[in-house]
């Protein structure tokens, strides 16, 4: 008690006297020399420097991800920028020099432009309220009966989270039941179940479309690299069943675990929103929604790549003058530079050999090679749990490249899909961190379900890629 009082109010004084600075600079100094210790080892292995580069950059990045010392956007921009002095001058591998097109080519990606348009799309529907409308026809529709109103919300939030931010979503959702969980206050259990499954929907929502989750655009950016091209479709045919039963999991698990008899729902009202957009509005970002989404999931007919099917949204969007220049710039621009981070990293650990590294290292266990793709699936939701999905896909993702036959091509959509199972911690997901933010839900009850989730999720994403994958590779 008295290490968490005084350690309290350290992190207060801190904050008062804006020293944050210290702390961030320590911590990346920090992880600095903790990888500039492993990369000295790893040196007498007698690989290249090349690899010896990339690996310390590899270690240093894991270290700035984990500690948050840096934002995690923050981290993507420094890869770029150490890949580019690196293998584009001579001041730190002379000799050793590498084509950085590829490095700065991230950002052209198609999945760049794929999630761009998904957060314009995600922003239109915010701002004309459709999202509003569809959680009003959920409790039109559910609303007699609590059992079915969980599952109804549940499910209306994975639903939004496969176009929309899982962020923005659970925002959404929570903001909407607040006026609930307020009358029947915070030790009800229905409160808390709103409040545990909601965000987890949200998470699992997103393994259903490419969009739906960053680590989903990092698995199928770092497979285009390769050749191999995932589309809309192709994704939802494994994606969308494995998030819609972890859902539909994760309820029956909350329905057994707390008790619901005592809840009025004659309690709930639903408050109309201050500002209507109007008909013609809410009309124009409906149609433009479906003409996009028609358009990602027709790509094998017409063949007109999702990148540029992603300027109608962009293009549409601003022209009717619903998504304004201030709205553009509330846009989660880091994300992109994340991940166009993430895509950098993976370049340069294939293209110097240390992928093929690792697992050639990894081959050699004493396991078969199903058990040991299996396990990278398992790594994904631990690392998840503790870290940003989005770092850990980044991580994670170019090692699974390099497995031999149709696990090269099946673990990354496995590490993507796992990674968005993490939800036994507030801040294992920022749906999470939305729910908790609330002041009405302990910590404690995100337990349970998450240590669930720890194993059903990679289980089913498991099973569900390598089904689809054996079908199609």
């Amino acid at each position: 008690m008295l290490y968490n009082d005084s350690r309290n109010a350290a992190i207060s004084l801190y904050r008062k006297l804006r020293l944050n600075w210290i702390f961030n600079t320590s911590t990346f100094t920090g992880n600095f020399v903790l990888a500039l210790i492993a990369a000295y080892f790893f040196k007498s292995l007698g690989y290249g420097m090349d690899v010896n580069f990339v690996f310390f950059l590899s270690t240093l990045s894991v270290g700035l991800w984990v500690t948050e010392s840096l934002p995690p956007f923050a981290v993507g921009i420094f890869i770029i920028a150490s890949l580019l002095v690196a293998f584009g001058t001579d001041f730190i591998l002379p000799g050793y020099g590498k084509p950085i097109e590829v490095y700065l080519g991230t950002w052209t990606s198609s999945v760049i432009w794929l999630l761009l348009g998904g957060f314009f799309l995600a922003e239109g529907l915010s701002l004309v309220q459709l999202d509003t409308y569809l959680f009003k026809k959920t409790v039109d529709r559910f609303g007699q009966n609590p059992e079915k109103l969980l599952l109804g919300l549940m499910l209306t939030t994975a639903f939004g989270s496969m176009l929309m931010s899982n962020t923005a979503t659970t925002a959404m959702m929570v903001t909407s039941i607040l006026p609930l969980a307020r009358k029947l206050g915070k030790t009800s259990p229905y409160t808390k179940a709103m409040l545990v499954g909601i965000p987890a929907a949200a998470t699992f929502g997103g393994m259903g479309t490419i969009i739906g989750s960053t680590p989903n655009a990092i698995a199928v950016g770092a497979l285009q690299e390769i050749g191999i091209t995932i589309n809309f479709v192709d994704w939802m045919l494994f994606g969308l069943p494995t998030g819609i039963i972890c859902v539909y999991l994760f309820w029956l698990f909350l329905v057994k675990k707390f008790d619901f008899s005592a809840v009025d729902m004659g309690m709930f009202h639903i408050s109309k929103p201050e500002v209507d957009a109007g008909v013609f509005k809410r009309s124009v970002v409906l149609t433009i929604l479906i003409v996009t989404l028609l358009m990602w999931l027709s790509e094998p007919l017409h063949g007109i790549p999702v990148a540029a099917t992603s300027a109608i949204p962009i293009v549409a969007l601003t022209m009717f003058q619903i998504v304004q220049a201030e709205d553009v710039r509330k846009l989660p621009w880091d994300t992109l530079m994340l991940v166009a981070g993430g895509l950098s990293l993976g370049i340069a650990m294939v293209q110097v050999g240390l992928t093929q590294i690792v697992m050639d290292n990894l081959l050699e266990l004493p396991f078969h090679i199903g058990v040991i793709a299996f396990c990278f699936s398992l790594i994904s939701v631990l690392l998840s749990n503790v870290m940003s999905n989005t770092a850990a896909a980044s991580i994670l993702v170019p090692i699974g490249l390099s497995l031999p036959g149709i696990y090269g091509f099946a673990v990354p959509l496995i590490i993507a899909l796992s990674c968005s199972s993490a939800v036994i911690l507030p801040v294992s997901t920022p749906a999470n961190a939305v729910a908790f933010s609330t002041g009405m839900i302990e910590q404690k009850y995100f337990r349970n379900g998450g240590l669930l989730m720890i194993v059903v999720g990679p289980v089913l994403a498991f099973v569900a890629v390598m089904f689809w994958a054996w079908l199609v590779f």
